[in-house]
């Protein structure tokens, strides 16, 4: 995977653009990136609903839960299904609508210096290794693009959200995940030992 610096896309995934974003704040480095877990309805995995969600064409109709959340504005710059497809809703210098009320380091309003990137699945159990691998290679491929995105700057919605957000919830494997985005960037920048 590799960031377009014009386009802010990135190669290798599929877009789907979200009319739920905006520009940036003006002097304002992207030094974030959020995870996030979701499902739609939740618990259930696969079907269009969360692309319908992102781009503001959720049939009401379809399930009950989808009147709790009508009239709902979000979206996330990457999904990662739970097959490890990748789909771009948001160029990453935009604006997403992905943080919501939140606050990392003492600065509320991630939304205006993060990346978010939502992980098909749910609190209650565990994320596919292709997803792991999936994520260590996006995250690879952005912290080469954004060079003030280290590894203690990647956290979860709850991260940043606690009380409010649970997600990616107590399934995903911080450890796994950092052991696969450490030899992605090992491999990636190896050590000249002449």
């Amino acid at each position: 995977m590799k960031l377009d610096s014009i386009t802010g896309l990135m190669s290798e995934v599929s877009y789907i653009d979200s009319p739920n974003q905006d520009d940036r704040p003006e002097n304002c480095p992207v030094n974030l990136l959020v995870i996030h877990g979701i499902s739609l309805p939740p618990g259930r995995f696969g079907g269009p609903w969360i692309d319908d969600l992102f781009t503001n064409c959720l049939d009401l109709d379809q399930d009950p839960y989808f009147r709790e959340i009508e009239g709902l504005r979000v979206s996330s710059h990457f999904l990662i299904r739970r097959d490890g497809r990748v789909i771009q809703y948001v160029p990453v210098h935009r604006r997403a609508w992905h943080a919501g009320k939140s606050c990392f380091e003492d600065r509320e309003a991630c939304n205006d210096f993060s990346i978010g990137i939502e992980l098909e699945g749910s609190d209650d159990m565990p994320y596919e290794d292709v997803q792991y691998e999936r994520l260590g290679d996006l995250v690879h491929a952005l912290m080469r693009a954004y060079p003030d995105l280290g590894l203690d700057r990647i956290v979860g919605h709850s991260d940043i959200a606690p009380g409010r957000k649970t997600d990616p919830g107590p399934f995903f494997d911080w450890v796994y995940f950092r052991n696969i985005l450490s030899q992605k960037l090992a491999s990636s920048n190896p050590v000249d030992n002449t």
